[in-house]
């Protein structure tokens, strides 16, 4: 496990980052969340959002507000890096922030996964094999980004570790499931992308008519389920 070793370093005039450490582990994602999670509990004066990543928390905020406020300290980055810095004290002896566990249908079809083929030739192994130990894993949500309910997953069986595409497609679909170096993701909106497809799933991981929009977020575990065309085609209908 990697050891939680971390530090906070101007990012601009108007944002710090909190470094926990520079591995994807989950001993620094639940570092990170805890972290975050308090903050949100014991905001302080000029606290804007906060933007969580696989190892760093980086905070924005107000410096004007921040200057006025009575954080010790006589500039902003001091004030607002103390302040962290005592947060973070007090975040390491809370409860770690559990999330959801999340079973995802995805359908490994060549017709869905256009670069399921090509996954199996880079590690001379055959496209059941690829699809085994895809779906084997139990993978942790590390951070979101890129897009609007886009999930980084961590835990990929390291077998399958592959390059993007060197030429990126000029459209992947809603629901692609992908494969990008150590990471595994799914598209959750269809967009340009790099990452090499191996399925697809019919769940929507993106929806403004939802209460929650993003089907997952950080902290969740991701467990694919293997399913067939009929399947799939049965879910997406509803």
């Amino acid at each position: 496990m990697q050891e939680e070793v971390s530090q906070i370093y101007y990012l601009s005039e108007v944002a710090v980052t909190v470094e926990f450490g520079q591995q994807i582990a989950e001993n620094l994602l639940t570092a990170v969340n805890n972290l975050n999670v308090l903050l949100y509990e014991r905001p302080f004066p000029g606290f804007k959002t906060t933007v969580p990543a696989y190892a760093t928390l980086t905070v924005f905020y107000d410096p004007i507000l921040v200057i006025k406020s009575n954080l010790p300290g006589t500039g902003s980055f001091e004030k607002v890096s103390g302040y962290l810095s005592d947060l973070k004290l007090q975040s390491n002896t809370t409860k770690a922030v559990k999330g959801d566990v999340v079973t995802i249908p995805v359908c490994y079809d060549l017709d869905f996964g256009p670069d399921l083929t090509e996954v199996a030739s880079v590690h001379q192994i055959s496209t059941a094999e690829v699809i085994k130990l895809h779906s084997a894993g139990a993978y942790k949500v590390y951070m979101m980004g890129f897009m609007p309910g886009f999930a980084y997953l961590g835990g990929m069986n390291a077998q399958l570790t592959t390059p993007r595409k060197a030429t990126p497609r000029k459209s992947v679909p809603a629901g692609a499931v992908g494969i990008a170096g150590q990471q595994t993701g799914i598209y959750p909106l269809e967009t340009p992308g790099g990452w090499q497809i191996i399925g697809q799933t019919p769940l929507r991981l993106f929806d403004v008519n939802r209460e929650q929009p993003s089907l997952l977020k950080a902290g969740d575990t991701v467990i694919f389920k293997p399913i067939d065309i009929h399947a799939f085609n049965q879910l997406t209908a509803w």
